[in-house]
């Protein structure tokens, strides 16, 4: 998996604070950790431990890309026993870095522990927890309890277009767990849309 994006002829720039794991994402997508920003790079990806928040030259660099309107995302590390969520790195990210739109959000399992993700486009649930993972739906439950994060996606989506991430102004926030990757297949879609160099 880590290769096919290199393989691609995509280049990816990491950014993130070490307790993000920013080296081992460079892994898991096939790119580059970075200190300073690449006017090279097509993606740069941030990471975010929610437990840790996010340093000041992680939010220099996101800055210097906006000139660049390089397409960026972020990444967050949701992980078994965290007190911060994924729902608090996207705040803390909203002020830092730019407003983010959080196309997935993540599922519990019984004991708490992040296990899936649920789509806000159509409720589509994923079980990373299984091998392979386990495609569902939500139920009406869910539905209700996720119907005002649905609504306020839809309206950041409609304002921005289709192509908004590859033209660097949408910027989607994605719940990552690589110990079973969880939100993994999701990033890789994201940087399918990239245009191939050639």
């Amino acid at each position: 998996m880590s290769s096919s994006n290199a393989d691609a002829g995509i280049s990816i720039a990491i950014y993130g604070h070490i307790s993000a794991s920013p080296a081992q994402f460079a892994s898991l997508f096939g790119g580059t950790h970075l200190a300073e920003v690449s006017p090279d790079a097509d993606v740069a990806i941030f990471a975010i431990n929610p437990a840790a928040g996010i340093d000041q030259p992680t939010i220099d660099v996101w800055r210097a890309y906006d000139e660049l309107q390089t397409p960026r995302l972020v990444v967050v590390s949701v992980l078994e026993g965290m007190e911060m969520d994924f729902d608090d790195a996207v705040l803390l990210a909203n002020r830092l870095f730019d407003q983010l739109v959080t196309p997935y959000l993540v599922l519990h399992g019984e004991n708490g522990t992040p296990i899936g993700i649920i789509s806000l486009a159509d409720f589509a649930t994923r079980d990373y927890s299984t091998n392979p993972p386990t495609d569902g739906f939500g139920d009406e439950e869910l539905q209700e309890l996720i119907g005002e994060f649905r609504e306020e996606y839809f309206e950041q989506i409609a304002e921005m277009g289709d192509d908004a991430f590859v033209a660097g102004v949408l910027f989607p926030a994605i719940p990552v767990n690589p110990a079973f990757d969880l939100g993994v297949d999701i990033v890789n879609s994201y940087l399918k849309q990239l245009p191939v160099r050639s």
